[in-house]
């Protein structure tokens, strides 16, 4: 069942199906409430998809900015965060362009997505989920793309975060791809891996204008991360089965298509050719902690650290976690959970 508009579909403790009050006003009638809810909310002139699943309605709130973009992270969630909901309440949001956003509002291919349409579009998220839960304040989570735009939105509005904490944080188009490239052609060459230098040198060093040269360096880049790294369970990435359909599966493919050219671009002037996040100042008005793979060849922990190091806030902490790449494993959300539990908790009491 789907309730569309100012709905949402929300399940109580008792399992009842009940219509969602204003957005103005909070559901949650105790702060020992569950609340399981997925459905569609108006953002910014279009419905977009947000799931909250949390076992308390007075546990702090976690935000999470899914990578991509289009990469929608709800149907994975319950798998990758399982028991997480008994200590914080977990809110999806399928971005613009993305998951199940996107398949309700699919955009013409010329419409484009922005770093800064999409910036504004969490920060209205915040809000709302702020207002939903009666929040003051909620933990700002991004990983890959999500991190470019969790920055975005930490730096607009730091008075809606408890913290922001950023995993594979990329720092700079040219930086981060210039230093895949340059990585994942040493790797190959000390291992004498001929096919793949071939391969490489024939691509050439980035900056590219063709948009597939990102797509063929990422799967070189997967092969050798994954050679340094630990697998993750593999019923983390088999989808929830309301995001199993095949029209959901169909949808969730043309979304990942349609974001792959929003970021790249056809001629590699998509939104990731703009990224800079140094250069939107390197004052943090809330806490900062970022948590790397020390094997990640897209987003290196090298140049993490370095605008890391730059980072003035009120509290930071930067984790590097062995036997992890870019993607996520349980390697990872061990460090997510310990950042959490060490870093972020003794805050919230404050």
């Amino acid at each position: 069942m789907r309730i569309t508009g100012l709905a949402l579909l929300l399940l109580s403790c008792y399992g009842v199906a009940q219509a969602a009050p204003p957005a103005s006003l909070s559901i949650c009638a105790s702060p020992a409430q569950p609340i399981r809810e997925q459905g569609y909310v108006p953002i910014n002139g279009i419905e977009q998809w947000i799931t909250v699943t949390g076992a308390a309605c007075g546990n702090p709130v976690i935000l999470f900015i899914h990578g991509g973009p289009g990469n929608a992270l709800s149907p994975y969630a319950d798998a990758i965060y399982a028991g997480w909901e008994r200590h914080y309440t977990l809110v999806q949001w399928d971005q613009r362009g993305a998951g199940m956003t996107y398949a309700k509002q699919r955009p013409a291919e010329d419409v484009p997505l922005t770093v800064e349409q999409m910036r504004d579009d969490g920060i209205a998220v915040a809000r709302h989920i702020e207002q939903h839960l009666g929040q003051q304040k909620v933990i700002l989570m991004g990983s890959s793309w999500g991190s470019i735009l969790g920055v975005h939105m930490a730096k607009a509005r730091p008075d809606l975060f408890h913290a922001y904490i950023g995993t594979a944080q990329v720092v700079n188009a040219r930086d981060n791809e210039t230093g895949m490239y340059r990585e994942v052609m040493a790797l190959a060459q000390a291992a004498g891996d001929t096919a793949t230098v071939d391969k490489l040198t024939a691509l050439g060093a980035p900056p590219w204008r063709d948009p597939r040269n990102f797509g063929i360096l990422r799967r070189f880049d997967r092969k050798y991360e994954g050679l340094a790294t630990d697998p993750p369970p593999k019923h983390w990435w088999q989808p929830a089965p309301f995001y199993a359909t095949p029209q959901a599966l169909a949808d969730a493919e043309a979304a990942d298509d349609y974001s792959y050219i929003q970021f790249i671009g056809l001629r590699g002037d998509g939104m990731f050719a703009k990224v800079d996040l140094p250069a939107l100042g390197t004052r943090f008005d809330l806490p900062v902690f970022f948590i790397m793979g020390e094997a990640d060849l897209l987003t290196s922990p090298v140049i993490a650290r370095t605008y890391f190091d730059s980072i003035t806030a009120p509290a930071k902490d930067f984790t590097l976690v062995k036997r992890a790449g870019h993607d996520p494993n349980q390697a990872v959300l061990d460090a997510q959970w310990t950042v959490l539990r060490d870093k972020v908790a003794p805050l919230l009491k404050r």
